[in-house]
């Protein structure tokens, strides 16, 4: 899971949510997807001391990265969890708010890029990536990044499984991804929450 810091996540939402209910949501996002892995192992990639102390608070292992950017920070963290021995290795964003389960996304051939985009196929809310291709894959996240990702899985020579998962495919990164009827349960944790001063 690559993780920026929760005080700096979810910029574009400064137009219709507080620092502090920015900072609620991001943590609130990132339980929520640790706790999608059940017993896969986890491992949060980051460069902030207070996310690193989050993920080890529950449970997860960090990798810290001193890159600057999401993509050379995530081939770093790829690089260091394949020297590890992981066969398989699953990026999923730390912004999926309805993600409940990531197993079945996981459980995939050896051979085989598994790409799980979002709402309308833009960008790619989990990769799942076989260990051997770290260091040929180029990751690409950013505006397209599914297209981009899936021709780089096909670069490689790789099988793909494109997967939609509607519990995986909603993320916030937008007011307008804020205003979908499917966030609705957000919307409320956020407004009862006894940490907003709201």
């Amino acid at each position: 899971m690559p993780i920026k810091a929760f005080a700096d996540a979810k910029q574009r939402l400064r137009t219709v949510l507080s620092d502090t209910e920015r900072r609620l949501l991001a943590q609130h996002c990132a339980e929520t997807v640790l706790a999608a892995a059940h017993e896969l192992a986890v491992s949060v990639v980051c460069d902030d001391d207070g996310v690193a102390e989050w993920a080890r608070a529950h449970g997860a292992e960090v990798v810290n990265t001193p890159s600057e950017g999401l993509n050379p920070a995530i081939a770093e963290g790829v690089a260091a969890l394949a020297a590890a021995g992981f066969d398989m290795i699953v990026v999923a964003h730390g912004d999926l708010p309805l993600a409940d389960d990531l197993r079945p996304v996981a459980a995939t051939g050896t051979d085989t890029v598994t790409l799980v985009p979002d709402l309308v196929y833009d960008g790619t809310n989990v990769l799942v990536l076989p260990a051997g291709l770290s260091g040929r894959f180029g990751f690409r996240y950013g505006r397209g990044s599914f297209a981009a990702h899936l021709s780089e899985a096909l670069r490689c020579g790789a099988s793909v499984r494109v997967l939609r998962v509607p519990a995986l495919a909603h993320d916030i990164d937008t007011p307008d991804d804020f205003d979908r009827p499917e966030m609705e349960g957000i919307r409320q944790w956020l407004r009862t929450n006894p940490d907003n001063p709201r």
